[in-house]
């Protein structure tokens, strides 16, 4: 015959004053676990390596701005290949710093693919970038950099070489104004070098001398050189600003202007000082060679005041404060796994209390209790 089965009493919540209580009748049992817990918990914070960290803290080269009045003497070229103001290359340098070259570098130089346990670089860079923190100051600008690590002499090392890293990329990379504008310069300088000495080649093959030049006056001649070298100057300058912005950009349209001005006057002065007789050949080529001369001299003054900014700021990382080795480890702190596992075993217990106040309750009802007999003697194989 088989039993009925007998519906499920909803079962009755535990009152907090009867855990209260339940707790209070065990306190001793309960600092016991506690202490307990805590004494696991420092137990499992010497199981873990301590970690140490290490800071380093640079200021990165300024930007200079002396050489603005001497700019703005040299006409269209004063803006050339450098922009306007100059710019905040603090966040530059950590994206630098936090590239895969430098990493890659520290990480052969350190074994750090072995010390990490990578099987593969870009694992190990993932790992030091996790331990690497770099960042720019707001207000005064600085960089700092902050490595941790197992090692306390391997943390500060890596601090140190970060920068000496920095050092040697930008050596190669031209990351500042005044480096961009020096290689800028020091290209057109020697395309212009080149020309220069082609028209100086053709113009003493035209069998120039100095009474030549009773057919076209000197004066004449520089003037019209100088005005062309200007035009040159401010084509370059159009086509840089059109890289930057658009057609109807206010910078574009005020330099379309004044290079269609000195067109303009260029067409004026050709019709001006044109000759009724076709001019003789080495008019011509004494123009071209005025006009390489005073453009190739425009710039290399531009490229030295592009090499004068760039020696001021360009090596010039200066360290603040060097890593030296912690003496300190800022992890694993024992405190706090001592209240974890102090905290941890104590509410273990509590809810072992909660759960042999809910069983007692179920005991006492009739219902239950012999549910529990039948899983008992079930259990037992009965």
């Amino acid at each position: 015959m088989v039993e009925p089965v007998e519906s499920p009493v909803p079962a009755e919540a535990v009152e907090p004053p009867d855990l209260l209580l339940a707790v209070a009748q065990r306190w001793r049992s309960g600092v016991a676990v506690a202490v307990l817990g805590a004494v696991l918990g420092v137990g499992v914070s010497f199981l873990i390596k301590p970690i140490f960290a290490a800071e380093t803290v640079f200021m990165p080269p300024q930007q200079q701005t002396g050489a603005s009045a001497a700019l703005a003497s040299l006409g269209a070229l004063a803006s050339l290949a450098g922009g306007s103001a100059p710019k905040n290359t603090g966040d530059q340098y950590v994206a630098l710093m936090q590239s895969a070259t430098v990493r890659d570098r520290l990480i052969d130089k350190f074994h750090l693919m072995e010390v990490y346990g990578a099987k593969f670089h870009d694992a190990a860079r993932h790992t030091l970038g996790t331990r690497s923190q770099i960042s720019v100051g707001k207000k005064d600008g600085l960089i700092s950099v902050i490595v941790e690590d197992t090692e306390p002499a391997r943390a500060a090392a890596l601090a140190n070489d970060y920068v000496d890293e920095l050092r040697r990329l930008t050596s190669v990379l031209a990351v500042s104004e005044a480096q961009q504008r020096r290689m800028f310069f020091e290209k057109q300088l020697q395309d212009v070098k080149s020309r220069l000495t082609a028209a100086q080649t053709a113009l003493q093959d035209s069998g120039f001398n100095l009474g030549a030049l009773k057919s076209e006056p000197r004066a004449a001649a520089e003037g019209y050189a100088k005005l062309h070298a200007e035009e040159t100057a401010s084509q370059i300058r159009l086509q840089t600003l059109r890289n930057s912005f658009a057609d109807s950009a206010p910078e574009v349209q005020t330099e379309a202007t004044r290079l269609q001005a000195l067109r303009n006057q260029l067409r004026d002065l050709e019709v001006s000082v044109a000759p009724a007789s076709p001019q003789p050949d080495y008019v011509g080529k004494y123009r071209e060679f005025k006009y390489q001369e005073t453009l190739f001299d425009l710039m290399a003054r531009q490229y030295e005041i592009a090499k004068v900014d760039e020696s001021r700021e360009g090596a010039l990382i200066q360290v603040v404060d060097t890593a030296k080795v912690p003496e300190r480890k800022i992890r694993p702190r024992r405190i706090v796994f001592l209240a974890g596992g102090a905290v941890a075993a104590t509410a273990l217990y509590l809810l072992l209390i909660h759960a042999r106040l809910r069983l007692q309750q179920a005991l006492r009802d009739p219902a239950r209790s012999r549910r529990w007999l039948r899983l008992r003697a079930a259990l037992a194989g009965r």
